[in-house]
Formats: structure tokens, C-alpha cells, sequence
């Protein structure tokens, strides 16, 4: 990533483990002497009431990222590594600005099986509201994102275990320990 000054985007549907995955390469590029920053999307926008003309809060989130990001910038460069959702050239174009770089993009899916099961174990009898939410939309979501152009890489996270996912990502962007970057 150094190379060309880009970061990673760990695009998905719900229940394909981006989070999961988030953390692994992390690991890995820490591993690598690699630096970084991690950003789960989530985290960025779970406030409420919404600001008015913000329904998606993603005005807020970008907002949230961006200080967060320029704080991480001030100690030194790095890589961010985010992992959310990208479903449209807009979306794509407003994280991009938020970080001033370029992301290279990977859809990670999982069959609607998977998915589910995943959800399932997330959430407790406490949140069967956002478990009901989540499984009412993942397969229309994961639909929308595979038809995606600005998707440079697509991961099946079926059979993988996420620090298996991470190994991949980082050495198909050749990510590697040399310091290049493709």
C-alpha cells in the first residue's frame, strides 16, 4: 500500500465477516512491520436521533472517520483498512475523499446459508430486532454489491476462516512484506 498511497475497503453484506476479517489483517500487516489504521464502519454512525438531511447518518459517519483519520495521519503514514459497505459510485467517492486516497476494494460474500448463521450467532435473544433487521435484507445487500465495478477483488468466505481471508487479501494486493504494492 505504500507504493501507491491506497487503502483497503472490506466491502460486504452482513454475516460475510468483514469485522472478523478487519482484525486479522490488521494482525497481519502489524506482523509485516506494515503501519496501519482500522476503521469498522459501524462504529462511525450508531448515534441517534439522525442529523436532519442525514437519514442514512453516513454524512455523520464520514465526518466521524475523517477526524479519526487525521489524528491517526498526524503520529505518522499508514495504511486505513476499513471494513463496511460500498453500494454505489457515491459511496465509494465519499469514503475515498474522507481518507484522500484511493481504496482498493474487496467483496467479501458468503452464500445465504452462511450468512444467516453468522447473523444468527451475533446476535442474542436480547437483539432479535437488529438479528430480524439483518436477515430481512443480506441477500438483496450482497445481490446489489456483487455487481459492483469498483470491486477490485472478490472473496468467497465460505470455507475460509478469517485470518485465511486476511492472507489472501494481503498477498493478492501484494500487500507483501517487501513493501510493494501492486
Amino acid at each position: 500500500m505504500d507504493g501507491d498511497g491506497a487503502g483497503i475497503f472490506l466491502n460486504g453484506s452482513y454475516g460475510v465477516g468483514k469485522s472478523a476479517v478487519l482484525d486479522h489483517l490488521g494482525d497481519r500487516f502489524a506482523a509485516a512491520g506494515r503501519p496501519f489504521s482500522l476503521f469498522d464502519v459501524d462504529w462511525f454512525h450508531r448515534s441517534w436521533p439522525r442529523a436532519q438531511g442525514d437519514p442514512r447518518n453516513v454524512l455523520t459517519e464520514a465526518e466521524n472517520m475523517r477526524a479519526v483519520w487525521a489524528n491517526y495521519e498526524r503520529v505518522g503514514p499508514r495504511t486505513p483498512i476499513v471494513a463496511g459497505v460500498i453500494a454505489s459510485e457515491e459511496d465509494r467517492a465519499r469514503y475515498e475523499t474522507v481518507f484522500g486516497r484511493r481504496l482498493r476494494i474487496v467483496l467479501l460474500t458468503a452464500s445465504p446459508a452462511v450468512s444467516e448463521a453468522r447473523l444468527r450467532g451475533r446476535y442474542d435473544e436480547g437483539r432479535q430486532a437488529a438479528l430480524d433487521w439483518h436477515l430481512a435484507r443480506h441477500e438483496q445487500l450482497a445481490s446489489e454489491l456483487v455487481s459492483g465495478r469498483w470491486n477490485e477483488l472478490i472473496l468467497d468466505t465460505d470455507h475460509l476462516a478469517p485470518a485465511d481471508v486476511a492472507e489472501v487479501v494481503f498477498h493478492r494486493l501484494d500487500v507483501g512484506p517487501t513493501g510493494t504494492s501492486g
